[in-house]
């Protein structure tokens, strides 16, 4: 681990360090794919590191995770097959389930050591997910698994880490995995992922996300939140063939969520609904800056 005294060490970027103080160690070790690090904070709680990359805490996952998934799922008029790429921790599962019309869940994640150490350390992120009969959970590469899908989705969510140089996700982030992902869809379907930080400095990845999306998509709608643990807004994209998710009102979002039963949210209403997909200029501007990802030129997450 990286520690000086009592301190774990986490690298953004070249010029840009934090360090948190350490109250106790959960884990710490290596699956076959990557470096794991899980440790309790006083500020924070449980903290979990992936190739010392900051994944998710315990004091504002939910913000992250309802962030992702409920955007996209209220949008679509009645998900009943959804398809999480990653999600090891199991809190997509659990906001998933919240939507009474989803029928099937499939989880597909290339790290079945780490989804192990999820449900055994981070109890608290699942709330008892992965044992829901409507869930379905797939050790597999992310991309082979959607490239032999013979079914379509309505939602599709990619909880993945970042596209570290060698890492799992390096190639699940290209136009020829976006444009994979398009032929898996639904013809109401709707794509989401996360999309690294939105900063007035460091946001090359969310702007190439959103210009390769675009590149495959019709429909392309970037939005963000702040979190807490990241020190950082991070930003999210929506890709669809037809549906716009910005294009719902605050009315129509709280019919939604009444009607599928959706409850015990701490971060998503429909205020944030609509707020969220309102960007400042300089993002728009990155926006267009962004460039076109592809497999002989991805995107190398630097730090």
């Amino acid at each position: 681990m990286n520690k000086q005294g009592f301190y774990f060490i986490e690298p953004f970027t070249e010029d840009f360090y934090r360090f948190f103080k350490l109250e106790g160690v959960h884990y710490e070790g290596r699956t076959k794919y990557q470096q794991v690090h899980c440790f309790k904070s006083r500020l924070f709680g449980k903290v979990l590191f992936l190739d010392n990359k900051i994944q998710s805490a315990q004091v504002d996952e939910f913000v992250y995770h309802e962030a992702l998934v409920h955007p996209a799922m209220i949008a679509h008029p009645s998900p009943r097959r959804v398809l999480v790429l990653g999600g090891g921790e199991g809190a997509v599962l659990r906001e998933i389930l919240k939507h009474g019309p989803v029928k099937r869940a499939v989880m597909v994640d290339i790290d079945k050591e780490l989804v192990g150490l999820c449900r055994k350390i981070l109890p608290e992120w699942s709330r008892g997910a992965f044992t829901d009969p409507k869930v379905k959970l797939v050790f597999q590469d992310a991309r082979r698994f959607v490239e032999r899908s013979k079914t379509p989705y309505d939602i599709i969510l990619s909880d993945l880490t970042e596209p570290l140089d060698g890492g799992p996700s390096l190639r699940l982030f290209t136009r020829e995995f976006f444009e994979i992902v398009s032929g898996t869809l639904g013809d109401d379907g709707l794509f989401v992922l996360h999309a690294g930080s939105t900063d007035p400095h460091y946001n090359h990845f969310f702007s190439s996300c959103v210009k390769t999306l675009m590149e495959v998509f019709p429909v392309v709608r970037p939005y963000w939140t702040s979190m807490f643990s990241f020190s950082l807004p991070w930003g999210f994209v929506i890709a669809s063939k037809n549906i716009d998710p910005s294009a719902l009102d605050e009315k129509e979002v709280r019919r939604r969520l009444a009607a599928r039963g959706v409850k015990r949210l701490g971060h998503y209403s429909p205020q944030i609904h609509r707020a969220a997909f309102a960007l400042p200029p300089y993002l728009k501007k990155a926006i267009r800056a962004g460039r076109l990802i592809t497999d002989a030129k991805p995107f190398v997450w630097k730090a």
